[in-house]
């Protein structure tokens, strides 16, 4: 019974989707594109826009619109600004007030007999309440996607895509497109709800600080920004931390297993993605960011937020908080007696370079720690870090880099290797989850290339045989 109310929901939704798509694609026609002389514009000139074409339309009296429309929903020319459905007496004058016009889409409709004609005879509508007129298209009549379209270079692969942080608009321009930047800060200006700031990525990522240089391609010099990401406000100044809005789905996976109590230990954090969502799950939060700035908006997020009794924060190097803030607080709660009631989760989110920090755990405790934690069965931390891989297969490369920079082999412990997203042509993004173990906090000798891909070969064989077993179990 439940399975069939979900099949029937499915249904409905997929129908609704249907019925509000827009059935036509007004690209596809040349009546409605932007004029061709658009093409190459390197300065915007909205009045180059402007275009005049002949558009079939319907006439139908106001009483009977409603009963209409429903019959040419699929039929209608939809554009930005542009009503479907108009008054005739803004056109044509007092007399004609009451009637409506019906616009209909070029590529659909070509003559009255493209019309469901039976069911509109019905309401005494005719073949003369169908005709042709001039109807001038402008510059506001096209999506910014559209404009672009028509106005780089066809050969060359366009404006793909942007990322939206509170009020800015923030690209990453290829060098063919950087001719036509003026054009596309101010399309982008005039077309995003709420912009008020484009920016262009000018530099790669700095190492220190994770943050970039950026240029003003249009509008305000104000990069204090305001944003929600899963449900939660930030607050920080863009051009002076670091801030992926393509990472929030990556930041709402990591929230989701964390349960209230849990612990984590978020190493480069940031203003706060991982850390202020877990520390208002009730998680026990100890956050870490080397960049000032990143630390005084990760104290501001937290506070704003009401969750800073659930939440340390500290300025440092993130190897220097491993083993003077991360270690003393881990040690402390191993020595407790209600360790297995939570789960302990350490975030390395600096891509870059967070595998270079890996080390620290090889060797983390040593001989008298040890001993005086024998005879206790210890809830060891699940480590996430993150790392970009280069190559054709990726998600292999990605966890080589994770044991040579660990220095040991990853076995059993290894809990996935998800891959998070993709950065360009044959570079992905790659979270890699392994848990801590007894042979990695005590072992000091770095293993070999040799011993690390013997043990990796046997895991693979391991996971291999588990995965047949399964399948003869099936």
């Amino acid at each position: 019974m439940i399975a069939l109310r979900r099949l029937t929901w499915a249904h409905d939704l997929l129908q609704q989707f249907r019925r509000h798509r827009h059935y036509w694609k007004n690209m596809d026609c040349a009546l409605l594109k932007p004029p061709e002389e658009v093409r190459g514009m390197l300065e915007l000139n909205r009045e180059a826009f402007r275009k005049q074409i002949k558009l079939p339309r319907l006439r139908v009296p106001e009483r009977d619109s409603n009963k209409v429309l429903p019959l040419l929903k699929k039929l209608l020319l939809k554009m930005e600004k542009l009503r479907p459905v108009r008054p005739l007496s803004e056109i044509e004058g007092d007399i004609q007030s009451t009637m409506r016009e019906i616009l209909l889409h070029p590529l659909a409709v070509k003559s009255w007999d493209c019309l469901p004609t039976a069911e509109l005879e019905k309401h005494n509508i005719e073949s003369g309440n169908f005709y042709y007129a001039d109807l001038e298209l402008n510059y506001d009549n096209w999506r910014a996607d559209e404009i672009f379209k028509s106005v780089l270079p066809i050969e060359d692969e366009g404006l793909t895509s942007y990322s939206r942080i509170g009020h800015i608009v923030h690209l990453n321009l290829r060098d063919h497109i950087l001719p036509y930047k003026n054009l596309i800060g101010q399309v982008l200006l005039d077309k995003v709800p709420g912009c008020r700031t484009v920016v262009n990525k000018a530099a790669t990522i700095d190492n220190t600080y994770r943050n970039f240089q950026m240029e003003l391609i249009c509008g305000e010099q104000q990069y204090q920004v305001e944003t929600i990401e899963n449900g939660i406000l930030f607050e920080f100044d863009f051009s002076r931390v670091y801030w992926n809005p393509r990472l929030s789905t990556e930041h709402e996976r990591i929230t989701k297993m964390l349960n209230s109590n849990d612990v984590l230990y978020d190493v480069f954090a940031g203003v706060g993605p991982f850390s202020v969502p877990a520390a208002h799950k009730k998680c026990w939060v100890l956050a870490n960011d080397l960049n000032p700035e990143s630390y005084k908006w990760l104290q501001h997020n937290g506070k704003r937020k009401k969750c800073l009794a659930h939440m340390k924060t500290f300025n440092k190097d993130g190897r220097a908080f491993l083993l003077e803030d991360v270690k003393p607080d881990l040690l402390k709660r191993w020595k407790e007696d209600n360790t297995k009631n939570y789960q302990i989760h350490i975030t390395m989110n600096l891509p870059a370079m967070a595998v270079e920090f890996l080390d620290v755990f090889r060797g983390f405790l040593n001989a008298d720690e040890a001993k005086e934690l024998l005879n206790q069965t210890l809830n060891y931390p699940t480590v996430h870090v993150y790392s970009f891989a280069k190559g054709e297969d990726t998600k292999t490369r990605v966890r080589e880099i994770v044991e040579e920079n660990l220095g040991l082999p990853l076995g059993e412990n290894l809990e996935g290797i998800h891959f998070v997203r993709n950065v360009a042509p044959k570079k992905d993004m790659y979270r890699v989850s392994f848990r801590l173990t007894k042979d990695i906090l005590l072992t000091t000798a770095k293993a070999t290339s040799q011993q690390i891909q013997l043990k990796r070969a046997a895991s693979v064989l391991l996971e291999e045989d588990l995965n047949i077993a399964n399948k003869v179990k099936c």
